[in-house]
């Protein structure tokens, strides 16, 4: 009985045949074999991190810059705990393979009440259908090669996270060698994308001065290189949403900057709302993405393409792909054209500490970290001001920024240092999180220093959850403080810093940039009412629907 004959040796080659080295998760008795088979596998790395949700989170960040990722825990204990990070997974279009333990077939008989079970045996298989596009039982040595390839497919062609279930007693079974690691065929109907194209190409060669709106599914759909070269070929500016921040390099000469409604820089807002032709590609149309629905956009006036449909003005064509259509834009006859000025962010300029002593502020702070980011720095921002701060940071190369923009789920910056770092190790994390969103998945940072990572931290302190103060304001937006530059004492690994003035953040930079032997973490001490622009205008807008 060899590895690649049996049910979890064909798992693990299916998941490294589609690009997975690496695979998150906890141990615990239901998954046990499997982790043992994975441990003593040549070429897979496992990465067992402190808790499970830390584990997803890493995974999904893994599966937004290498293409797949995989996340594996225990029965229900473990299971459940990453219900959060797949939800997230599914709704920001993230290709994770969720792989659970089980009772084995054996134990289920005659419906015996063992550890970890809540209801029924399938209750914890019912719950992830909720939010991935695929799932499937292993408990069939016959069946379970198509199925592993079945929902790997399925993850690669929807870019959403699957689910496999694998009961205990499974994992060593002997199974038909049913394998390949091509991707299904998948085309669009002729007439329908040739006619969409027609039309698409109509509106833009009419239009006086078409923009691209570009969204989150031109990162997943490995589009980046084909949107540039539409964008360069044609002469047509590129703006982003939050979520597609970091679509094509923000240092390009036809990059306008984050569209975001009334929230985001109004010479932004004005030149892509005055367009005749808005391309709208692989934008998710959601409150944060659209300025909490401030945004002004005519669909009479716009081309709107993503995976599920194609819109153009009021006409829909349901059965193109994606790809096939910015394909097809990209080697269409539209005429070039040289854009009048546009409205580009500002270059970075360097920063010079003030006297030295003068408090740090949030807005000080990240007109700095403009100045730190490299070529191969991989910006990784929790939700909150690290967010909308970082909204304004100049991102040199596509796909260097990893942001939960839309489904905003706090804690998931520091674990997502680890999946984006073992995805790319050429890629340093500069990760941006609050005190709050650190106090929930921070200590990850011992996985990190486990695995000789070397991320640098930014925690800005604001004393609790400051995003939701203007908002509503009371004791439940406070929280414990904490010392985090304190945490590389506790942990025996890294180096921390702790930083009130500009003098002293010049210092601690120059430290971490320097350090390479571990991660680096960056107490930065703001007042409790510091905020940044950005973020006050969201707020402002947040509080009056509160308050309705």
């Amino acid at each position: 009985m060899t590895a690649s004959r049996t049910i979890g040796g064909y798992l693990i080659e299916q998941l490294q045949g589609h690009g997975v080295d690496h695979v998150f998760g906890i141990p615990g008795d239901y998954v046990l074999s499997f982790f043992d088979l994975m441990a003593r596998h040549e070429t897979l790395d496992l990465i067992n991190t402190c808790d499970e949700q830390g584990a997803g989170f890493a995974a999904d960040a893994y599966a937004r810059v290498r293409g797949l990722g995989a996340v594996c825990v225990t029965y229900c204990v473990g299971g459940l705990k990453i219900a959060n990070t797949t939800a997230q997974a599914y709704a920001e279009k993230s290709p994770v393979v969720v792989i659970s333990g089980a009772p084995g077939v054996e134990e289920r008989l005659n419906n015996p009440m063992l550890h970890h079970k809540v209801k029924e045996f399938d209750t914890q298989l019912r719950v992830f259908k909720e939010f991935t596009v695929a799932s499937a039982l292993l408990d069939n040595p016959a069946t379970a090669p198509a199925e592993i390839d079945r929902v790997i497919h399925a993850a690669l062609r929807y870019k959403r996270p699957v689910y496999l279930e694998l009961p205990r007693d499974m994992v060593t079974k002997e199974c038909p060698a049913h394998h390949t690691h091509a991707r299904e065929t998948e085309t669009s109907a002729p007439e329908s994308l040739k006619e969409a194209l027609s039309e698409a190409v109509s509106l833009i060669n009419e239009a006086k001065r078409p923009v691209i709106l570009a969204g989150v599914e031109i990162h997943r759909f490995g589009l980046q290189p084909q949107l540039l070269a539409f964008a360069q070929k044609t002469g047509i500016p590129v703006a982003s949403t939050i979520l597609g921040k970091s679509v094509i390099s923000e240092k390009s000469p036809l990059y306008l900057g984050i569209y975001e409604g009334a929230t985001g820089r109004e010479e932004v807002r004005e030149y892509v709302e005055s367009s005749d032709c808005l391309i709208i590609l692989g934008a998710f149309m959601t409150d944060l993405n659209l300025g909490v629905y401030t945004a002004n956009i005519d669909p009479g006036r716009s081309i709107f393409a993503i995976s599920e449909r194609t819109s153009i003005k009021h006409h829909h064509y349901d059965d193109i792909l994606f790809e096939e259509f910015i394909g097809g834009l990209s080697t269409s006859a539209i005429r070039p054209r040289t854009p009048d000025a546009l409205p580009q962010p500002m270059e970075p300029d360097p920063v010079q500490a003030g006297n030295g002593n003068d408090p740090i502020t949030a807005k000080r702070l990240f007109e700095r970290l403009n100045t730190f980011i490299k070529d191969t720095t991989v910006v990784i921002a929790d939700v909150g001001d690290t967010l909308f701060g970082a909204n304004d940071l100049l991102i040199h190369e596509a796909t260097e920024f990893l942001s939960p923009a839309y489904y905003a789920s706090l804690g998931f910056a520091v674990p997502a240092a680890m999946g984006a770092q073992l995805a790319n190790p050429a890629h340093r994390p500069l990760v941006l999180t609050g005190d709050g969103s650190f106090q929930m998945t921070g200590m990850e940072l011992s996985t990190a220093a486990l695995f000789k990572l070397n991320p640098i931290v930014i925690v800005l302190d604001n004393k609790g959850y400051s995003t939701e103060r203007p908002m509503l304001d009371g004791p439940f937006n406070d929280i414990h403080p904490w010392n985090f530059s304190l945490v590389p004492e506790l942990l025996s690994a890294g180096k921390g810093f702790h930083v009130n003035t500009e003098a002293q953040l010049e210092r601690a930079l120059a430290k971490a940039e320097a350090y390479l032997d571990g991660f680096t973490i960056i107490h930065v001490s703001i007042d409790r009412d510091d905020r940044s622009p950005a973020l006050l205008r969201l707020s402002e807008r947040l509080a009056k629907r509160v308050r309705k």
